[in-house]
């Protein structure tokens, strides 16, 4: 089991965009940090872009099992199906995050405190800041 931190934010939503992931082992060690500027986006697609990368990069790793960790509340309630995905930007993110995940085992999802995503918040702004 691996956890993934993700974090995605834009500076005017929409605005320059970018997404940060930090991947640990379940003891707490640090696996991976991934992060990406992805242009002019909201800070919804920027979440979602995060999720993406950390499941392809369970996957490419040969990880089965992955809890993903987010400050989004929409993000961890759409892929939970508490919600309904009703933006039609955020339908095709949400439809490739669920492929992604039929290749795993088990994806779990659990919304964090801000504080509690503080590296992940780190890495998106570091991709803000160079894209």
């Amino acid at each position: 089991m691996i956890v993934a931190y993700i974090d995605g934010g834009a500076r005017g939503n929409p605005g320059p965009a970018g997404y940060g992931v930090r991947i640990e082992a379940a003891d707490g060690r640090l696996l991976a940090e991934l992060r990406g500027a992805i242009g002019i986006a909201t800070n919804n697609v920027a979440e979602y872009r995060a999720l993406l990368e950390a499941l392809r990069y369970a996957i490419a790793h040969g990880h089965r099992e992955v809890c993903v960790r987010s400050d989004s509340e929409l993000l961890v309630r759409q892929m939970r199906g508490e919600y309904r995905v009703r933006h039609p930007g955020l339908r095709p993110l949400h439809e490739e995050a669920r492929r992604l995940m039929a290749q795993l085992d088990r994806v779990t999802f659990e919304h964090v405190g801000r504080e509690a995503n503080a590296e992940a918040d780190r890495l998106a702004n570091l991709a803000m800041d160079e894209g």
